[in-house]
């Protein structure tokens, strides 16, 4: 790496040493999984704050074009620090490794939850707006230049031991200007297949309102327990999006959304998530919501839920009261 960066992020460095002695020299027993840029691994590691668990994202020697996503999460992770985004605890890059660590998430990523039918409707509502604040912190920052993630999906949002929702992976991300009502950027086509943004695809031009599509893809996710794409489908079925769009509210709700799920939720809870994800899935990018707006409904749409929580406990505290006045008379 370039002696400038290396001057730069020093204070971040962690010897391949240390990496080794945590992960205990990437054991089996320490994997916890694989993508394209290679393997991750758990590790406990002695920092300045402590005995500290970590997530070890050893790149793949041979992925030469890897570096700039690289030298990038380091410089993002480094200037961006938020509860709802993943913390860079170090890197380091010695005898040809190039090696990632982060706080480790020991409940995995959203995508590994969406099909568990004991997710439950308050759980997801949670996770989605704790990830949109990450999401919205990058878009709308404090300093000169916001930041476009470039790759939102349900498996990049990973979560904590308390189930805290951990916006992550910025390997892709850009950075653009802050000051201008809609910073873009023309690049080539990069993210994920079922949560790119159409317009993005057409034009090579990011902006903002492409993350907010991506995002919106994630809340029907959410909301339908299942993938953006599923090829275990029919052809009708396969894509989500395009299933959902053919549906009207009713058949969303009564054919689309597992039944245990459905149950759940309060009506005007479903009605607010259901019509934010749309709005997110606009065509055109102009349509969609700010991720300021996309905060608030989901607030909204807790509340509504979380009042129906409260109805009900009042509810069965009201029963059981009946229940002793029954008994004193009984008495």
């Amino acid at each position: 790496m370039a002696s400038s960066f290396m001057i730069e992020f020093a204070h971040l460095r962690i010897p391949l040493k240390s990496i080794h002695n945590a992960t205990n020299n990437f054991a089996e027993c320490n994997f916890i999984a694989e993508g394209a840029y290679g393997k991750v691994y758990k590790g406990e590691f002695s920092l300045s704050k402590g005995q500290t668990m970590g997530a070890v994202k050893r790149w793949n020697p041979s992925n030469e074009d890897g570096i700039p996503e690289f030298r990038r999460e380091i410089m993002l992770l480094s200037d961006n620090r938020h509860e709802n985004l993943i913390t860079l605890l170090g890197f380091c890059d010695e005898e040809k490794e190039r090696i990632l660590v982060y706080e480790y998430a020991p409940n995995k990523s959203l995508d590994f939850h969406l099909e568990n039918p004991n997710f439950t409707w308050v759980q997801r509502l949670k996770i989605c707006l704790e990830a949109a604040r990450g999401l919205q912190y990058l878009h709308d920052p404090k300093g000169a230049q916001r930041v476009l993630h470039c790759d939102i999906k349900s498996a990049n949002i990973l979560l904590d031991e308390n189930w805290n929702a951990k916006v992550s992976d910025f390997g892709l991300s850009k950075y653009g200007p802050a000051t201008l009502t809609r910073s873009y950027l023309i690049t080539q086509a990069k993210g994920t297949y079922g949560y790119a943004d159409p317009a993005f695809l057409e034009t090579m031009i990011y902006t903002k309102e492409s993350d907010v599509y991506s995002f919106g893809v994630v809340l029907f996710e959410v909301l339908c327990s299942r993938f953006c794409i599923d090829f275990s489908c029919d052809n009708e079925r396969r894509s989500l999006l395009v299933w959902v769009k053919k549906s009207s509210k009713d058949e969303i709700r009564d054919k689309v959304i597992d039944s245990n799920l459905r149950q759940q939720m309060e009506q005007d809870s479903f009605d607010t998530f259901l019509k934010l994800a749309f709005q997110c899935v606009e065509r055109e990018p102009k349509r969609r919501p700010s991720m300021d707006l996309v905060v608030r409904t989901l607030e909204s749409a807790l509340k509504y839920q979380e009042k129906r929580r409260l109805i009900s406990k009042l509810k069965s505290a009201s029963g059981v009261l009946s229940g002793i006045a029954v008994a004193a008379v009984l008495l």
